[in-house]
């Protein structure tokens, strides 16, 4: 049991890391967008980091907290520019974090 928990310790300092790496290493990507919409990356960023989703699956994780607090898909979308928009930033997320 304990090897187990070790295990899984260990993955989550992973996800860990690679979150803090992606941010610290990829600075210029989040400065692009808005303040608002940079909240909603690091929200998906964190998610990524506690959880270890790396597939980010529109819409339904703009339906989970703490995204759904920021308000409904349509209102998020608003914040990239459109759900075109939305989409590409987020699918350029993912590729980074794989990347990190």
């Amino acid at each position: 049991m304990a090897a187990r928990w070790k295990s899984l310790l260990t993955l989550f300092t992973n996800w860990t890391q690679r979150a803090d790496r992606m941010k610290k290493q990829q600075a210029a990507f989040f400065a692009y967008f808005a303040p608002e919409a940079r909240e909603i990356l690091n929200d998906l960023l964190e998610k990524y980091a506690t959880d270890g989703e790396l597939q980010f699956t529109l819409p339904d994780v703009l339906k989970v907290p703490p995204i759904s607090a920021r308000g409904n898909v349509a209102e998020i979308a608003r914040l990239f520019g459109g759900l075109d928009q939305l989409g590409n930033a987020v699918n350029q997320l993912q590729t980074l974090l794989y990347a990190a």
